[in-house]
């Protein structure tokens, strides 16, 4: 669990230094969770608790809002999280990644209907000059909802893990839903 938190730190940090070029790699890339420390948790709230206080002087500060939804990620409290994406989605509603990143806290709360929802509207986000640099980002998103619908729309579900292998023909979830869907 240590290991998604942490790569949702340096998605982040990528986001915010190059302007959402190395969104794709920072999700992709592994971490060693060993080396996570006490001290990360003890600061994560101290980090938290100073954000707020930014965020409470100024409630548009978009780049405050997202350290604010990664460190509720890295302490696991998925309810702020969800809560801190929206408004970021409601103040910049055509920015992709923020979707993106909501879907993941809705499925790390284990709420799958919800994030559904936010990777249909990630994808839907999505501009044609981003597709690009999104490319595992959208494959995952279509993986995720080919596998939530998969019993209930069956059809549906071909759709979209064809559009996910489309994205990504390596990953092997996605080969083997496609194989499972279309035997």
């Amino acid at each position: 669990m240590k290991m998604i938190k942490i790569e949702i730190k340096s998605l982040f940090l990528g986001l915010l230094f190059i302007g959402g070029a190395s969104f794709l790699s920072a999700q992709t890339t592994p971490v060693d969770s060993t080396k996570t420390t006490a001290a990360t948790s003890q600061t994560g709230n101290s980090t938290i608790d100073a954000l707020k206080k930014q965020i409470e002087a100024n409630p548009k500060d978009t780049d405050a809002l997202a350290k604010l939804a990664t460190a509720y990620q890295e302490a696991s409290d998925w309810t702020n999280a969800v809560e801190t994406w929206k408004k970021i989605s409601a103040l910049l509603p055509d920015w992709a990644p923020s979707y993106y990143s909501q879907a993941y806290a809705y499925q790390s709360a284990k709420d799958d209907a919800n994030a559904k929802i936010a990777y249909e509207k990630y994808i839907a986000t999505v501009k044609p000059e981003e597709v690009e640099q999104n490319k595992k980002n959208l494959a995952y998103a279509y993986f995720y909802i080919a596998f939530a619908e998969q019993q209930s729309n069956p059809a549906k579900a071909k759709e979209h893990i064809t559009k996910s292998l489309q994205y990504d023909p390596t990953n092997e979830e996605a080969i083997k839903l496609n194989k499972v869907l279309n035997s």
